[in-house]
């Protein structure tokens, strides 16, 4: 019996087999598109760092002045000339042509794999026409914004207050020190708050109700205020207040475990309840008494479930230890936030909020990496263990 095309469309996709050069070509447009947008513009850039030069007469004209701090009136800007050579490469012919260029071969992916998707016969191939769509809709929407903008004279006030690095000559060792200083407080806060969060889901968790409500209590509290208002009232009331003197530092330390025990009880709490019942009573029966049966069958097991979302606790903290600079640190204890603060009120430029931003993406995103790449590890090992019973 003869089978319709009809019923062919119906039919899911083959997976098996390669691609073709239809599908394959527009995916290597999209790719083509979007490189010429990011790659090309980074690569323009560059250039025109490298070769440097005076500040041009359109630069000039927009306000783009030397530096010169014996001018009271018109004392210039700080780095004109990088600021120049970034705006004079976004408006360069090489950028137009390549931006042009990411246009039209965005446009062609867009057109072709949409038209022609449907029509494959195996999943691969769909997917390499869409995946090539879906860039070119990418490098369009990126080339248009980034024509529409360099337009404009609010690109050049735009470089001046987020990309002028020339200012942060001389900063490297003040960026090091905050990063240290952000890493040490969010190992510390993480480190102590898993140590109090374990000992208070165990206590949470408790049959008896007097017990349990300490717990609770500190856990409600912790997790229904503000971290601001708990580094706050700790140093302000308690260090200060009652004349601890334990220092900004040291406090904020304190703080982030206290506020980072309060998830991380709930983690673990989560966790251990996500263990069979059969398990505790499995160990009970071997004559194990309820703290060794948490401690020997129940929490190494809950251990590897919560690992990935301490982790991300840890990502949330790194992030949350911005919030010291509201303390008054020592110069030598700024985190990196309070250096791009600090930068920011002697220069009054965004260069420095933005050079903090890239020192908490190097710390975050290989972090984020780690959380997923356990989580897949775990996930395929329980499905391992699943399979094999």
């Amino acid at each position: 019996m003869a089978v319709t095309e009809a019923q062919v469309r119906e039919q899911p996709p083959d997976v098996r087999g390669p691609t073709a050069p239809l599908p394959a070509g527009i995916l290597a447009m999209g790719l083509a598109a979007l490189a010429a947008v990011l790659a090309g513009t980074l690569i323009v850039q560059l250039f025109y760092a490298v070769a440097g030069g005076p500040l041009t007469a359109s630069c000039k004209a927009e306000g783009l002045t030397h530096f010169n701090p014996k001018n009271t009136s018109r004392p210039g800007i700080r780095g004109a000339e990088g600021i120049c050579h970034g705006v004079e490469a976004v408006r360069s012919l090489p950028e137009s042509i390549l931006l042009i260029l990411a246009i039209v071969l965005g446009a062609a992916a867009i057109a072709s794999g949409f038209a022609t998707y449907r029509r494959m016969d195996s999943k691969r191939k769909r997917e390499h026409a869409l995946g090539g769509a879906v860039l070119g809709i990418q490098a369009v929407v990126l080339g248009g914004a980034l024509l529409w903008f360099r337009s404009g004279g609010g690109f050049v006030k735009f470089a001046r207050n987020f990309f002028n690095f020339v200012l942060l000559r001389g900063q490297m060792d003040a960026f090091l020190t905050g990063a240290k200083n952000t890493l040490i407080l969010a190992l510390g806060g993480e480190a102590g708050g898993i140590i109090i969060g374990l000992i208070l889901a165990l206590l949470a968790l408790s049959h008896r109700r007097i017990v349990r409500a300490p717990a609770r209590t500190y856990i409600n509290f912790f997790r229904g205020t503000p971290l601001l208002w708990q580094l706050g009232f700790f140093y302000f009331g308690f260090s200060l207040g009652l004349g601890l003197n334990l220092g900004a530092y040291k406090t904020a330390l304190i703080v982030f475990s206290l506020n980072t025990g309060a998830y991380a009880a709930e983690v673990f709490r989560a966790g251990i309840q996500s263990i069979e019942r059969g398990q505790m009573e499995a160990a009970r029966g071997l004559g194990f008494s309820y703290v060794q049966a948490m401690r020997y069958a129940i929490v190494p097991q809950a251990v590897r479930r919560v690992i990935p979302p301490l982790m991300n606790e840890f990502v949330i903290l790194i992030k949350d230890t911005s919030l010291v600079f509201t303390l008054g640190l020592l110069q030598s204890q700024y985190e990196l936030y309070t250096v791009a603060r600090e930068g920011y009120a002697t220069t009054f430029s965004a260069t420095f909020f933005v050079a903090s931003a890239i020192g908490y993406l190097i710390i975050t995103l290989p972090m984020i990496g780690v959380v997923n790449a356990v989580e897949r590890r775990l996930r395929s090992g329980l499905v391992g263990i699943a399979g094999a019973s």
